[in-house]
């Protein structure tokens, strides 16, 4: 509490891999926190737990802000996260905000830090993970182009991390032993977002919110006859 005003209310969602969490917090204070595993139905676990947080809400309390965990992960725990946050936001007439799950671990707590992972179909993804850029999203690459990143990178003193095991990326296993293995959770997420300068969080509170794609989504032309091509 600053000069007789209440801290501001957060609520924390990451819900982008199969460990997921939440977080209540008043300024830096946890009201509540909870986390759950499910490989596939964060749908059916999560309002459970969001339920407990905000029953710990007095019945004039109001959220300032709901900040969403976006990924990359899981496309489908990251829509239910991001749908329920929009959810809560609205109830609450407060901004619903998506910030990059890979700002979210320890690696990238106290500097900049290269994310890297296994984008499927013999490629890789990274992205450097810091707080000047958090909308920036992830890169696709060649697994060779990979190595030399992450070889720099540990030259230059910077942390790598992936959240999966580094060795499904095809990675030298010289490589693969210098790879922390990071997992996202609530209050991670909250204290990146407090870590990033106002200035960067009003701008982030204007974009949309939603998963981060490695690939665009793939769309199947409908076939002819389907309802929605009848004029």
């Amino acid at each position: 509490m600053l000069g007789g005003v209440p801290d501001a209310l957060r609520l924390f969602l990451e819900s982008s891999t199969p460990r997921a969490s939440l977080a209540l917090m008043r300024g830096s204070e946890v009201l509540c926190q909870d986390s759950f595993t499910s490989d596939r139905n964060h749908n059916a676990m999560l309002f459970e737990p969001l339920e407990r947080a905000l029953a710990c809400l007095a019945g004039d309390d109001r959220l300032a802000e709901v900040v969403m965990g976006t990924g990359p992960g899981s496309y489908s725990g990251t829509r239910v996260g991001i749908a329920a946050g929009q959810g809560v936001a609205l109830v609450h007439g407060c901004p619903a905000v998506g910030l990059t799950s890979l700002m979210a671990v320890p690696a990238t707590r106290d500097r900049a830090a290269l994310a890297i992972g296994d984008a499927r179909r013999g490629s890789a993804w990274r992205l450097e993970v810091g707080a000047e850029h958090p909308w920036n999203e992830p890169v696709l690459c060649p697994v060779e182009e990979l190595a030399e990143e992450v070889r720099a990178a540990l030259d230059a003193g910077k942390p790598v991390f992936s959240l999966e095991p580094a060795g499904r990326i095809g990675l030298p296993e010289a490589l693969v032993a210098s790879v922390r293995i990071e997992q996202p959770d609530a209050l991670a997420l909250a204290a990146a977002w407090m870590r990033l300068a106002p200035e960067t969080r009003d701008r982030l509170k204007v974009i949309p919110p939603q998963p981060v794609y490695l690939r665009p989504p793939h769309v199947t032309e409908a076939k002819g006859g389907h309802p929605l091509l009848r004029k």
